[in-house]
């Protein structure tokens, strides 16, 4: 009988969970985070048996290739509440957000979406929400910010800077700078119009983000 194959070694085990992720930083931060995965495998010069292996879910690959990133950018925001202007922390707090946002599709596509029941991903969302929020007050309570600004305004300028950001991404990458800085002058306190449009509570911002499944790890084409 032919000699079976020796099975992988720890070190081999390692070695391709590291390619895999190598491949997936790359197609992740190009494709948004719907990249097919049998082509990160392919390109990782793998197969998809081997993902899976590693990876049960497209929100495991997920958080393996972004986690390192977001304690950056909670390292970032943590700061802010501490900064001497509340308006410098208000415009600055849209500012990181939206640059990590336009830097990596599907680092957008992760913060945009909240998955519940996975509670490493509500940790985050839920961190950076409260840190949103802590900002918004005091620049508020400074009479930087209008009054009937609330957080869910805040992530719906974030929504519509991802779509400026991906549309532009090839031709002026930065474009998504101007769009937040317009919106900026709408969020100030003087010269401010009556909204017509009530605001969301933290209810309907949650439905919108959740993305629907067990444990919201299932984003379409999960595996």
């Amino acid at each position: 009988m032919p000699a079976s194959k020796n099975p992988p070694t720890r070190r081999d085990a390692h070695r391709n969970r590291e390619r895999l992720l190598e491949s997936a930083r790359h197609a992740f931060a190009e494709r948004g985070a719907q990249a097919a995965l049998d082509g990160i495998a392919r390109e990782a010069g793998l197969v998809t048996g081997t993902l899976y292996r590693h990876f049960p879910t497209r929100l495991d690959l997920l958080w393996a290739v972004l986690e390192p990133k977001l304690h950056r950018l909670l390292d970032e925001v943590r700061a802010l509440p501490e900064l001497e202007d509340p308006w410098e922390a208000f415009r600055s707090l849209l500012e990181v957000l939206c640059s990590a946002q336009a830097e990596d599709r599907a680092f957008g596509d992760f913060l945009a979406k909240r998955f519940p029941g996975d509670d490493r991903t509500e940790a985050v969302h839920g961190e950076i929400c409260a840190l949103a929020q802590r900002v918004l007050e005091r620049a508020q309570e400074a009479g930087a910010v209008r009054s009937d600004v609330t957080g869910a305004d805040l992530f719906l300028l974030f929504w519509a800077s991802g779509r400026v950001a991906e549309a532009t991404r090839h031709v002026a990458p930065s474009m998504w700078r101007r769009h937040v800085y317009l919106a900026l002058d709408g969020f100030r306190a003087s010269n401010r119009l009556d909204l017509q449009e009530p605001a969301w509570d933290a209810d309907q911002l949650h439905r919108a983000m959740a993305v629907p499944g067990k444990h919201g790890a299932e984003l379409p084409e999960l595996r």
